[in-house]
């Protein structure tokens, strides 16, 4: 079953007795690395993900394959109210477990292809994280793309000296997925999984943030959410902030085609609520 139209690399599933396989091509070191993200969400949560078939990563002479278990899915077009909690009680599920710190001593990630730091900074203060290790790298990684227009760059460069006034209170570092958005969860009859992390410790409110900002979602994962966690009265003030690292990601790497163009006008205007 081809799955290239829901993955960002030829993936599919292989059906067979007793029991399937997802299998995932891609570049050596990112594919390392979400193994390495399953692993450390397996271990230190209570949250499900497909587990790896042997040790999970297939060598190859141009990259190499993810082997994970295939779940037994129940697709979006086919979740009931139930299924959408489900994602929520999830996210809620991995935000339970805390650190001391921002960031991941273990291991960095990638952020798509985007290679992802999550090197303490000295600090340890969230806005200095958030700044240093997400918003400034996409904004380099733009701005050499040459898909962000300068007036943008500058902008940008301009919101990260007011981010203490824009940034609410310190969080307690959580366990973040890292790209929460809406594809990166499966459901099933009785939970739901977590696929594709890119975990870190940080503000549970970026994964809020991320879970519609390529599409609405039903409140009904807000309302799984808050079933174990609350979720801040002022969050909708700064969802947008937290979207901003992601925006410019999307103009890094596909800025120029029909998918990534529209992502230069909610930068935009996401900064000019900003100001």
């Amino acid at each position: 079953m081809d799955l290239d139209d829901r993955a960002s690399h030829p993936a599919g599933v292989f059906l067979g007795r007793p029991f399937s396989l997802f299998a995932k091509l891609g570049v050596a070191a990112q594919v390392a690395a979400e193994l390495r993200g399953l692993s450390l969400i397996r271990s230190r949560s209570s949250v499900a993900t497909p587990l790896p078939v042997g040790g999970g990563l297939i060598p190859l002479d141009d990259g190499a394959l993810l082997v994970l278990e295939a779940v037994p899915e129940v697709p979006r077009a086919a979740r009931s109210v139930a299924h959408w909690r489900s994602i929520g009680l999830a996210l809620a599920g991995l935000h339970d477990v805390a650190d001391v710190t921002f960031g991941l001593a273990a291991f960095d990630g990638f952020f798509g292809p985007l290679p992802q730091s999550n090197v303490l900074v000295p600090s340890a203060v969230w806005v200095d994280f958030y700044a240093e290790r997400r918003l400034l790298p996409n904004l380099r990684a733009a701005v050499d793309a040459g898909t962000l227009p300068p007036s943008l760059a500058r902008a940008v460069e301009r919101l990260v000296g007011r981010q203490p006034l824009l940034c609410g209170p310190e969080p307690r570092p959580a366990l973040l997925h890292g790209d929460a958005q809406q594809n990166n969860f499966l459901t099933t009859a009785s939970s739901a999984y977590v696929i594709d992390p890119c975990p870190y410790f940080g503000h549970p409110e970026v994964d809020l943030a991320l879970l519609d900002y390529f599409e609405p979602v039903p409140e009904a994962v807000f309302d799984g959410y808050r079933e174990r966690r609350g979720i801040d009265p002022d969050f909708p003030e700064r969802r947008e902030l937290w979207r901003l690292f992601a925006y410019l990601a999307v103009i890094a790497v596909d800025g120029t085609s029909t998918f990534g163009r529209p992502f230069v006008d909610r930068l935009a205007a996401a900064l000019t609520s900003y100001r």
